[in-house]
């Protein structure tokens, strides 16, 4: 489903999913729960949030619903935001994931914590919005490391050498391999092509750009209702006797 001013997923689409990757200028839809972010991998149950406009107490970095018509939401300028959805579950889950999150596992934390409420991860969809590129994302020998302890093999692929001590690196391909780790097929994780958000001034907001003065965008995802669901299972169901 779409929502006008965002991105949409078509692997969330085909779950008729209510989402979207905030643009400049999107106006979020109201009621949405969302943390305080903290850059860890804290994941926490909308349950225990406020709707918004009131602002986010609880701090975390993933927020997850399993309740009917529940919409969640994490904010980002250069982060990885993921939206994540089991539609035969109707159980939701948005992660903000800055290099700091993924580097202490907030993504397998989420799919854990929404496995917990009926989520399996071979029918999660996974969809990976806008965030900054290895084109523009250069990080020094601390980030490096953190990223070696966790992802040894994916290093030579995912982070490119600039300067002594230096390198760009792509942190949607360190989140797709926590995502495929946590049990998703790579196949239903998804993600969008040439949307840096350094680069593209006129869609996003970016810190690395902009620095203190940048804006931030909402990213949603709303658990689908129990007549979405229940299509969901009868679609998911083998045809024919036995």
């Amino acid at each position: 489903m779409s929502a006008a001013g965002a991105l949409t997923h078509e692997l969330l689409g085909r779950l008729g999913v209510e989402h979207g990757f905030g643009l400049r200028g999107f106006v979020a839809p109201p009621g949405l729960r969302r943390p305080r972010q903290v850059h860890g991998r804290g994941v926490v149950d909308a349950a225990r949030l406020a709707t918004e406009p009131d602002p986010p107490q609880f701090e975390a970095d993933a927020v997850y619903s399993g309740e009917a018509g529940v919409g969640v939401a994490v904010v980002t300028a250069d982060c990885v935001p993921i939206l994540l959805a089991d539609g035969q579950a109707g159980v939701v889950a948005a992660v903000h994931a800055g290099w700091r999150g993924i580097a202490v596992g907030v993504i397998g934390a989420a799919v854990s914590a929404i496995e917990q409420i009926g989520a399996k991860p071979e029918r999660l969809v996974a969809a990976i919005g806008p965030y900054i590129g290895p084109c523009c994302y250069e990080v020094d020998e601390p980030v490096l490391s953190a990223f070696a302890r966790r992802f040894d093999s994916l290093m030579k692929s995912a982070a490119h050498p600039t300067r002594a001590g230096h390198a760009r690196i792509d942190l949607g391909a360190f989140a797709s391999a926590e995502l495929t780790t946590a049990g998703l097929s790579i196949d239903r994780v998804g993600s969008f092509d040439a949307a840096c958000t350094r680069c593209d001034s006129e869609r996003f907001h970016s810190y690395r750009r902009d620095g203190a003065k940048s804006g931030r965008m909402v990213h949603f995802v709303r658990a689908p209702s129990a007549a979405a669901t229940r299509v969901q299972n009868s679609n998911s169901r083998p045809t024919g006797e036995g």
